[in-house]
């Protein structure tokens, strides 16, 4: 995959297929450390330790569409690539948590990419889910909260295109301050 954003929005699909609600995701850049670091963590149904020693590996997965599970082991790859650690921790019933850090300025690591456009195409296709999105960039910090917005416009729908439009230009805002503070 080209941007870590695509490894997002392909490890939040797992959880979805697992049967999570509430999926957080996390995105913090730490300029003095030099660190970035990308948690996603779900309330899915989780996985056995069996299958959990096994996840990273590229020949295995749970999809009957087809007999490779690549998209958590080419996320391992460009976290390694970029002198970063990947951890993964489950429990069946509670849940997964995927944790990667890697060296921020690390010429091989893979551009963040378009962040807001993956929360979006996470929330519209996904309206009964809720989605957490944290974004910090050293002390600053931006967060969206799906089960927020549910209150506020209570009987419209997650993916109506008003209240997409809304997320839309939210995320593009709250995440452009961060930047350019």
């Amino acid at each position: 995959m080209e941007d870590i954003s695509l490894h997002i929005l392909d490890v939040a699909e797992n959880g979805i297929m697992a049967g999570a609600d509430l999926i957080r995701i996390s995105v913090e850049e730490n300029s003095s450390g030099d660190r970035l670091t990308v948690a996603i963590e779900d309330n899915g149904r989780g996985m056995s330790p069996e299958f959990l020693k096994s996840v990273l590996d590229p020949f295995v997965t749970t999809r009957k569409t087809r007999k490779v599970g690549l998209g958590l082991s080419l996320f391992q790859q460009s976290v390694q690539e970029a002198e970063g650690e990947m951890n993964i921790t489950s429990k069946p019933g509670v849940g997964t948590t995927l944790n990667a850090t890697m060296k921020r300025s690390h010429i091989d690591r893979k551009p963040l990419g378009d962040l807001a456009g993956t929360m979006l195409c996470l929330i519209e296709g996904n309206a009964d889910i809720d989605f957490v999105f944290d974004y910090s960039v050293d002390d600053r910090s931006y967060c969206l909260d799906t089960r927020e917005i549910r209150c506020v416009i209570e009987d419209i729908p997650l993916n109506h295109p008003s209240v997409i439009r809304l997320i839309r230009d939210n995320l593009i805002t709250g995440m452009k301050e961060i930047n350019q503070a």
